[in-house]
């Protein structure tokens, strides 16, 4: 009996976790360290455009004094913001989730904020906006918020994200066009620059989603990565041999220099209240309201999103999801001192999960190569978007699977559901979406005599979703 028991046991020890796997607990996740770099390298890819576009919005407009911003100084800036927090969503939040300055939120500090008042104010506000969503994410409201939401809209919203990258890809590449403003124009938008497809730009486009469509059917590792490298390579040898125009804002070529200086001049620039003197108190507030409204939910419906489309929320939560919130947040904060604008997660992300990307490495790797482009922008401005534009259409047709999901029977979700689905891309704004779902959910329930089935948070949130679209009547009825 004694030697039985002082017998040495037969099972192996486990073998020692590696410190990928201790951070992101990739095996854990179903992945692979391969698969996460691809992914992350997929996620930059496809957002990379941003380091050029965030420049030339916020440089097309001029501040109060007349003052525009230096778009070398504001490209540095760009990638400096998405590289700390993108770097710091994986190794907090362990999620393949990218920031980088926000589409449309980047046009209000331009366009409307910057009017009224300096540059340095307009960040000080969007200093203030990243502190409330971070108090939000900290005290848990934001988290309750979130949970508050029913399944379906949920899925709507991811459902409703799937059509805005399929149309954000199709507009980019010059695929769908807007029509002209004309007196007797009934179509808003149309195939192509006439109705038809011609050029080479779009049989680049093309050619690549068709790639990518068989590539992916096909299930074959690195799909989207391949298809943009070789929509790449072929615009470069197009354009370098037909000298062809209408790529956009980047053109292919082959790069004359490799390495360029960073230019930090813009960080630290911020004044946090000055914007209230400048532009009036009621303005300012309400500038600071639009900006916590739209960076609360565009995040909190792209978080979700992807999270479900990565198969990490579990009956509807998202591991570490108080992190990532808190994450979200800072990225605002991180935005305006840097001077680049609110940063915030981007659908992009989606492209990465695409490719197998599952867990936080995914995004150190995206956040080390928007640290590179500080040193060598040149080399992100070869891709165009008629390369990258496919990934945005298959990752939006993959989304839309979610549709499964919906309990299409239950007619008390049919039209909340369509219209969160529909109103964001139709609006081209994810913050909307929620908005005319919420109201039409809450509104329903009212009106069938079960108003506590919605709940007392979700009314609160219809009323001030009704007070957002009702903004500049307010306004205008106060002034």
């Amino acid at each position: 009996m004694t030697q039985l028991l002082s017998a040495p046991s037969t099972t192996p020890p486990a073998p020692p976790k590696s410190l990928a796997e201790r951070l992101f607990a990739i095996r854990e996740r179903g992945s692979t360290v391969g698969r996460e770099v691809r992914g992350g390298l997929t996620t930059f890819v496809a957002m990379a455009y941003i380091v050029l576009l965030n420049p030339l919005i916020l440089g097309a407009s001029a501040d109060i004094t007349g003052a525009k911003l230096s778009p070398g100084q504001v490209t540095t800036a760009t990638a400096l913001a998405a590289a700390v927090m993108t770097v710091l969503m994986g190794l907090v939040g362990n999620a393949p989730l990218a920031l980088a300055a926000g589409l449309g939120i980047n046009g209000i500090v331009a366009f409307q904020m910057a009017p009224e008042m300096t540059w340095a104010q307009a960040f000080g506000l969007v200093v203030l906006e990243g502190v409330c969503i971070v108090l939000m994410a900290v005290s848990g409201v934001r988290q309750r918020i979130m949970d508050a939401i029913p399944r379906p809209l949920k899925t709507a919203i991811t459902v409703g994200i799937g059509l805005y990258l399929a149309l954000v890809g199709l507009v980019s590449a010059g695929f769908v066009t807007r029509m002209p403003d004309a007196a007797n124009s009934t179509v808003p938008v149309r195939l192509g620059l006439d109705g038809h497809l011609s050029g080479w730009p779009i049989a680049v486009f093309c050619l690549g989603l068709l790639l990518m469509t068989v590539l992916t059917a096909r299930k074959m590792p690195g799909a989207v990565l391949i298809s943009i490298g070789a929509a790449t390579v072929l615009a470069i040898v197009l354009n370098q041999v037909f000298h062809v125009s209408g790529w956009g804002l980047v053109e292919p070529h082959v790069p004359s220099s490799v390495v360029a200086a960073p230019d930090f001049g813009l960080f630290g620039h911020v004044d946090l209240f000055g914007g209230f003197v400048s532009a009036g108190p009621i303005a300012a507030t309400v500038f600071l309201f639009t900006l916590v409204l739209s960076g609360f939910f565009d995040a909190m419906g792209t978080i979700t999103s992807v999270s479900e489309e990565a198969g990490l929320s579990k009956n509807g939560r998202v591991p570490r999801m108080g992190r990532i919130l808190v994450v979200d947040g800072a990225g605002a904060v991180m935005g305006g001192v840097s001077g680049s604008s609110p940063n915030t997660v981007f659908l992009e992300s989606a492209t990465g999960v695409g490719e197998g990307a599952r867990t936080g490495l995914a995004s150190v790797v995206t956040g080390l190569l928007f640290a590179a482009t500080l040193l060598f922008t040149p080399i992100v401005s070869v891709v165009p978007a008629q390369a990258a534009a496919p990934a945005l259409v298959v990752i939006g047709a993959m989304m839309m699977a979610q549709c499964r999901n919906i309990p299409w029977q239950d007619t008390d979700f049919v039209i909340p559901v369509f219209l969160t689905a529909a109103v964001i891309p139709f609006t081209y704004s994810i913050t909307n979406g929620v908005g005319a779902g919420l109201i039409a959910f809450v509104l329903v329930k009212t009106c069938k005599g079960r108003w506590r089935e919605a709940g007392w948070l979700l009314t609160i949130l219809a009323a001030v979703f009704a007070a957002y679209f009702g903004v500049n009547g307010i306004e205008s009825l106060i002034t």
